[in-house]
């Protein structure tokens, strides 16, 4: 069994796409070991506590304490946080790391630790739209100011980059005329949920 880390910022529908497949398939190669938010406030955390999934939260707060994370950089933080996040992922003998909607950068050790294990799940159709800042709204509204006639999203391992490792899946919807940030969402989600579960079976399987 493929032991799994998945790795949250709020409202955690891939997670529950993930734990629904899980619950639904005998056969399911992988096993959900542990949920890290990075926030406290994120109903992921909930979707956790429902589904019987140990879960933690592990912010630059909660790592490197108030004073000192007010004062570093943001590669310090996620610095901190990253090294924090494998101590937990080894803790819990996670095999792989999933990133559903997680909104922080990983980086150092825990990259090369989990070398093609660790795989994100990006709102939009990399390599466009990408990088710091490339995130929920930000991509879709970016989406629509340039003129784009599809888009979609991307599952891609992980590297030491953002949004820069190698795609496993994408999905695509056209742009409609009306569309609105909203709504360009509401038709990748459901694409979303399909490309997450995708991604991580291909993990489990080697093929990546």
């Amino acid at each position: 069994m493929f032991k799994v880390a998945v790795l949250v910022s709020g409202g955690g529908t891939n997670l529950q796409a993930l734990i629904d497949y899980q619950k639904s398939h005998t056969d399911c190669p992988y096993q959900i070991c542990l949920v890290v938010s990075s926030t406290k406030s994120a109903y992921a955390l909930e979707r956790a506590r429902l589904a019987g999934i140990d879960s933690s939260v592990k912010s630059p707060f909660s790592v490197m304490g108030k004073t000192a994370a007010e004062k570093a950089s943001r590669e310090e933080k996620n610095a901190a946080v990253s090294e924090a996040i494998l101590a937990e992922c080894k803790k819990y003998g996670a095999d792989g790391i999933v990133l559903a909607g997680y909104l922080s950068v990983l980086q150092g050790k825990i990259i090369q630790e989990y070398k093609d294990r660790i795989i994100n799940l990006h709102p939009a159709l990399l390599p466009k739209f990408g990088g710091v800042g490339m995130w929920g709204h930000h991509v879709h509204e970016a989406v629509l100011a340039s003129g784009e006639t599809e888009s979609g999203c991307t599952v891609h391992l992980v590297d030491s980059g953002c949004d820069t490792g190698k795609i496993l899946v994408q999905k695509r919807v056209p742009v409609l005329c009306d569309d609105t940030p909203d709504s360009l969402y509401a038709r990748i989600a459901p694409l979303e949920h399909e490309a997450i579960v995708e991604g991580l079976l291909m993990v489990c399987s080697g093929a990546c």
